[in-house]
Formats: C-alpha cells, structure tokens, sequence
C-alpha cells in the first residue's frame, strides 16, 4: 500500500474515532422510569423518549426503565445518581419530603432533592356504563352491577365516590380485576366499570367501538366535593359520546432530582414543551397538556426547568421557585 493511502486511510480512522468519541461525550442519557410494559404510562414514555431524542438531535437519550408504580419510582430517588427522571402524582412527593404515607418509615434526605420538569397526561376517571345515551349523571349508575376493580388509584377513588354520593349500598359491586372491565360489559355480565387512565384510553375506545356506552359526567358540586382535579373529557373523544364529559383525574408530573444539571434540565422541559403539539398529532392524550397544570407541581421546579418556563414567558407560581 503506497504511503499516502496509508496516510490517508489513518487520518480518516483518527476522524471517525474523533467523531465517536465526540458523539459520545454529546450525548447525555437518561433514565426514564414510568410505568409496567403494557400500560398507557409506559406507551408515554416509548413516545416522549422519540420525541426527546427527534427534538434534541439526538443530543439527549431517554432509556425507559419499568416500573411497579408510582411510590417505587418516588423510593428509588434514595439510591439514583445522575439524570434519573420518574413519574408520579405531586402528593407522593409532598409525602416524600414529610416523611409521611408510604414513606413514613423510609425517610430520606435525598427526597429533598426532588425536583418537578413538566406535566404528563392526567390519570383520569371514567365511569363507563352500558346503553347509548352518551352522557348520564352519576345517580343512573344506581341498581346498576359495576366492576371498579381493587388495590388500584381508580378503585380506591371508585369507592370514595360511590360511598361519598350515597351509592354504594345501591349498586351491586363485582369482584374481578379491572383488566376484565371490557369484556365482562360486553358479555352482559356487568353493566358497568370504572377505570382510570390517560384519555383517550384504549380500553374505552375498544369497548365503544364494539358496543353502545355511556360516560358518567360529575356536577360542578359533586367535582367540588371530591377535592379532586376537575377534567374536560372532549366530546368525540369516544365513538357515540359527543358532548364533554366532566369528571376529576390525578395529576401526574415529570420529576427529577438536583443531581441533575440545569442545562439537561433545560432541553428536556422545552423539548418536551416544543414537541408537544406533534406527540398529540401521533397520540391524542398529549393535547390534553395545558401550561397551566405546571401549578400542579409539588415542591419547586428544577432551575433548569424555571429557566424554561422564564424563557418561553410562562408563568409559575412563586411556590415553585
């Protein structure tokens, strides 16, 4: 090989490794902990990972990792380095940093160091009823056999409402996991479910697209009394239901720790904030994100995060900062 090939041929694997090795210091990775495979949660965190990745030029990596749920995402905090992101409803962490609920006896200064990014799509209530009416109240679901699952986020609110609004000596209460729900309506063997999701949520748009539901839609009062956050389920979300469903839901935020820095902080929130509007053109839940939910945050914000929020003009509470 004559000396200049050998030359050249050297001088382009120095490039080559020169750019990898670049590339490798570019990127930043982090860990995304959300939800169990097969959830609404998790097909979230498959979406918002490709939107980081596509919003950033690759410059940012999310790894999803699975999860058992919310109160072990808040747990592993204690034992995370570096860029770990996880989700979770703004009450854990409140408990996180008081030593209370589930955390009463695993109190951990490093719950401290928990920060909030953005919103991510609500856990939302639905009461879905057999017949084609569309919207009913929640009085119709009296006499009715329902199946409102247990151990879960929707079981226990399910119950909380039916006992709150004097149902639940009047309705017949099936003992069956929720995973069931469609199915069991389908069959006639319930005329009811409840399950709490993200809207649209593919169990819902499977049973209404097989047969005639109805969707229980709260009173102003009865949302009140709930203490719960108040959710606008758009008409025509769900075949055959064309008018809004009121109803309450969880609020569900994206959090980080301090140990993050601010500028990877930065690129996720207004990553996040700036693909949006294309992740809702893909999935429909992701329009249901509204700057205003950043109120729902509990503890402040990461400083890379407000820098964002400051940046883009949107307002946050003072709490946050």
């Amino acid at each position: 090989m004559p000396h200049f090939t050998r030359h050249l041929l050297a001088s382009a694997t120095a490039v080559l490794i020169g750019t990898a090795a670049f590339q490798a210091q570019a990127e930043t990775r982090v860990t995304y902990k959300s939800a169990s495979a097969g959830t609404a949660y998790y097909q979230m965190g498959v979406e918002l990972s490709e939107a980081i990745r596509q919003g950033s030029d690759g410059e940012v990596v999310l790894t999803l990792e699975e999860s058992q749920g919310s109160v072990q995402n808040v747990m592993e905090v204690m034992a995370r380095q570096g860029n770990y992101v996880f989700t979770t409803p703004p009450g854990l962490v409140t408990q996180a940093m008081a030593g209370e609920g589930a955390f009463a006896e695993r109190q951990n200064p490093r719950f401290q160091e928990i920060r909030g990014l953005f919103p991510i799509p609500a856990i939302t209530m639905h009461f879905v009823v057999a017949g084609d009416e569309g919207v009913i109240g929640l009085e119709e679901l009296e006499g009715k056999h329902i199946l409102i699952g247990r151990g879960t986020f929707g079981a226990r609110e399910a119950e909380r409402y039916l006992e709150m609004f004097d149902l639940l000596d009047k309705v017949q209460v099936a003992s069956a996991n929720i995973g069931s729900g469609p199915d069991a309506l389908k069959n006639g063997q319930i005329e009811a479910f409840v399950t709490a999701s993200s809207f649209p949520t593919p169990n819902v748009i499977e049973t209404a697209a097989s047969m005639a539901v109805s969707l229980v839609s709260l009173t102003d009062e009865q949302i009140a009394q709930t203490g719960a956050a108040r959710q606008t389920i758009p008409g025509g979300t769900y075949p055959g239901i064309d008018q809004d469903v009121e109803t309450t839901s969880l609020p569900v935020i994206a959090y980080t720790t301090t140990s993050m820095d601010d500028d990877t902080a930065y690129t996720l929130t207004r990553t996040f904030w700036e693909r949006r509007d294309a992740m809702a053109e893909e999935t429909a839940w992701w329009g249901g994100i509204t700057h205003d939910m950043v109120g729902n945050i509990a503890g402040t914000l990461h400083p890379g995060a407000a820098r964002y929020y400051d940046e883009a003009g949107i307002e946050i509470p003072d709490a946050l900062r």
